[in-house]
C-alpha cells in the first residue's frame, strides 16, 4: 500500500493507474481534467494525444483486445465523454475491458438537477453512462478516488470484461486530500463443482458428434479448445471475436464461419453443441438462429448467458480456460489418451464452407491473397464494417492466433480501424500490424493518422475505396430504392492521408499491395493504401 499526503485529487486517480500497472493512456487534456494530465508523467504514465475522444476510446480498446489486460481513455466532462460514448458502447458489446477516466460536475451541482448552465454540464452525464458503459462509478473524497480505480480493476478481472467508466467531481480533482493506494485481489470466478464437469465429460465422451462454438469468452481457453477438439474429433466453428482460438488451417477449423449454411446446419445437427465463451448473436448467425437438434453445454463466465440466443441443456458458469481444462483432463483419462478419428463429416462440412466464403468474397480474393503473403503469422489486424472485411477477408483470411483480428461486432460502429491499429501498435510494438477499412469508415476517423504519425507507428491501412457507403447502396437497390445519400462527394484520400502525416499510395495491383504492406513495416509512422474499387461485382 502507498499513502498519498495532500495532493490533489488529480494524483490520486494517476497513483491509481501505477499501482495497477497501467503504462500508456489515450485522451485529450481539457478544462477540468489538467491536474491529471498533470500527474501522468510523475508516475511513468506515457500519454498519447489523440485528435478526438472518440479516437481516444477506439485507440484504447484496440490496446485491450491485443494485450488482454484493460485499456485506458482520460477525457473532459460533457462533450468529450458523449464522444467517447461510441467507442465505450462498442466496447460494451464486445466484452472489452475499456477504463473511461472522466471529471463530474462539482459536488455542489444536483446531478440531473435543472441546470445551471456551468461549463460542460449535461442533463445527466452518470445516468448516460450507466447506460453505456457495464458500470460508471462516481467517488466522492480522495479515498474513494483510490477504492473506485482499484474496484474498476477488480471488476475486469472477476467478471465478464466490460468498460467501466469512472467520473470525478471536478472540484475534487483540484482539491488536495489524503488517500491510501491499495489493490483489491480480484474475486475469482465461481468453478463448477468437478462432478459437473466430469458429467459434461460424459456426455461429450458419448456423443457421436461433437460441435464446437467458441468465441471470445474462449482465448484463454486456447490450448484447452483445441486439444479437446482432437480428443473428441470434434469440428470447430468461431465467432468473429473467437478467431484464431484454433489455427484456421487446422483440419477441425471451419472458421469465423458460424454464419455459413453448412456449418449451421453442422452445429444444429450434432450430437452435442459445445459452446464456449460465445454469444451466438446474430452479427455471427445473420443468416439465421442456431437451432440445435441435440443436446446444448454451454461455458461461460457470465450466467445470464445460459439461455442467451440458444437455451442450454448443461450450464457450467466460470472461467472457460479453467473449465476447459478441466474437461480436457477428464475426457483424455476416459478415451485412454487415444483421440478419435476426425469424422469424415467435418472435411465435407470444411469444403462446402470453403466454397461458400469464396463464392461471398470473389471479387476480393486476389486482395486477401495478397495481403496473407505479407503478413506475419502474429500480425494483429483492426478491421471495420466494410464488405472488403467481412465478405472477402474475414471469410477466407487464414487466421493462427486468437485476439489478433479485431472488429467491432454486435454494436457495429465505423471509424473502428485506425485507432484501434494504434492501440495495438502501442500493446505490441513487435508486432506487425494492419488495418483494413471501407472509405466510409476511414473517413470517420482519419485525423487519428496524426496521432499515429505523431508515435511514428509503423501501421499499414488498407483502405477498399468504392466511393461511399457501398455495401447501403447495394441494400436501396436491392429493395428497389433510388440510391440516396451514400455517394462520396469528391475527395482524394491520398492526399488527405499525407495531409496528417501519413504516407500513402493508390494500389491499382495486388502484387503492389503485398510489396506496400511489406515496406510500411520499415517506414516511421502510419502508411495508407488506397485500393480503388467498383461498388457492385457486376460493374467490375
Amino acid at each position: 500500500m502507498n499513502t498519498l499526503v495532500n495532493v490533489s485529487g488529480g494524483e490520486v486517480v494517476v497513483a491509481a493507474l501505477a499501482a495497477h500497472g497501467v503504462e500508456v493512456a489515450w485522451g485529450i487534456p481539457g478544462t477540468h481534467n489538467l491536474t491529471i494530465f498533470d500527474a501522468l508523467g510523475r508516475y511513468g504514465i506515457r500519454t498519447i494525444a489523440t485528435t478526438h475522444e472518440q479516437g481516444a476510446g477506439y485507440a484504447a480498446d484496440g490496446y485491450a483486445r491485443t494485450a488482454r489486460r484493460p485499456g485506458v481513455a482520460i477525457v473532459t466532462s460533457g462533450p468529450a465523454v458523449y464522444n467517447a460514448a461510441t467507442a465505450i458502447a462498442q466496447a460494451y458489446s464486445d466484452s472489452s475491458p475499456v477504463l473511461l477516466i472522466s471529471p463530474a460536475m462539482p459536488r455542489t451541482l444536483p446531478i440531473g438537477g435543472p441546470g445551471t448552465g456551468y461549463l460542460h454540464e449535461a442533463k445527466d452525464q452518470t445516468g448516460a453512462m450507466e447506460r453505456i458503459a457495464a458500470t460508471c462509478l462516481h467517488p466522492t473524497t480522495h479515498q474513494e478516488i483510490a477504492d473506485e480505480i482499484a474496484h474498476a480493476f477488480t471488476f475486469f478481472a472477476g467478471v465478464r470484461p466490460r468498460p467501466v467508466h469512472v467520473e470525478i467531481p471536478l472540484d475534487l480533482l483540484e482539491e488536495r486530500g489524503d488517500a491510501t493506494i491499495s489493490i483489491t485481489p480480484a474475486t475469482q470466478p465461481s468453478t463448477p463443482h468437478s462432478a459437473e464437469i466430469a458429467a459434461v465429460a460424459d456426455v461429450l465422451v458419448g456423443a457421436e458428434r461433437v460441435f464446437i462454438a467458441a468465441g471470445g469468452g474462449s482465448i484463454g481457453a486456447t490450448s484447452s479448445v483445441v486439444a479437446l477438439a482432437e480428443l473428441l474429433g470434434a469440428a470447430v466453428g468461431t465467432s468473429i471475436n473467437g478467431t484464431g482460438v484454433i489455427p484456421g488451417d487446422h483440419p477441425l477449423s471451419l472458421g469465423s464461419r458460424l454464419w455459413a449454411p453448412p456449418v449451421l446446419e453442422a452445429a444444429n445437427e450434432s450430437d452435442v453443441l459445445l459452446v464456449v465463451g460465445c454469444e451466438l448473436a446474430q452479427s455471427d448467425l445473420f443468416y439465421g438462429p442456431v437451432r440445435p437438434t441435440g443436446q446444448v453445454v454451454r461455458i461461460d463466465i457470465d450466467p445470464e448467458m445460459a439461455d442467451i440466443n440458444v437455451r442450454a441443456d448443461v450450464m457450467l458458469t466460470g472461467d472457460a480456460s479453467v473449465i476447459m481444462h478441466a474437461l480436457v483432463t477428464h475426457v483424455s483419462e476416459r478415451l485412454g489418451d487415444q483421440p478419435r478419428e476426425t469424422g469424415a463429416w467435418i472435411a465435407q462440412v470444411r469444403t462446402a464452407v470453403n466454397e461458400v466464403a469464396a463464392a461471398n468474397g470473389r471479387r476480393w480474393l486476389p486482395w486477401v491473397a495478397a495481403l496473407e503473403a505479407a503478413l506475419d503469422d502474429n500480425v494483429v489486424i483492426a478491421t471495420d464494417n466494410a464488405m472488403c472485411v467481412y465478405y472477402g477477408f474475414i471469410q477466407n483470411f487464414t487466421a493462427h492466433q486468437p485476439a489478433s483480428l479485431h472488429f467491432p461486432t454486435g454494436f457495429g460502429t465505423l471509424g473502428f480501424t485506425v485507432p484501434v491499429a494504434i492501440g495495438a501498435a502501442c500493446a505490441a510494438p513487435e508486432r506487425q500490424v494492419v488495418g483494413i477499412s471501407g472509405d466510409g469508415g476511414l473517413l470517420f476517423t482519419v485525423p487519428e493518422l496524426a496521432t499515429a504519425a505523431a508515435e511514428q507507428l509503423p501501421i499499414a491501412i488498407v483502405v477498399f475505396d468504392n466511393s461511399g457507403y457501398g455495401e447501403i447502396r447495394n441494400e436501396m437497390l436491392d429493395r428497389g430504392e433510388q440510391p440516396v445519400a451514400v455517394a462520396a462527394p469528391p475527395r482524394d484520400l491520398v492526399q488527405i492521408a499525407r495531409g496528417f502525416g501519413a504516407a500513402a499510395a493508390l494500389i491499382n495491383t495486388p502484387e503492389e499491395l503485398t510489396a506496400a504492406v511489406i515496406a510500411a513495416r520499415s517506414h516511421p509512422g502510419p502508411t495508407v493504401l488506397v485500393v480503388p474499387e467498383a461498388l457492385r461485382e457486376e460493374e467490375l
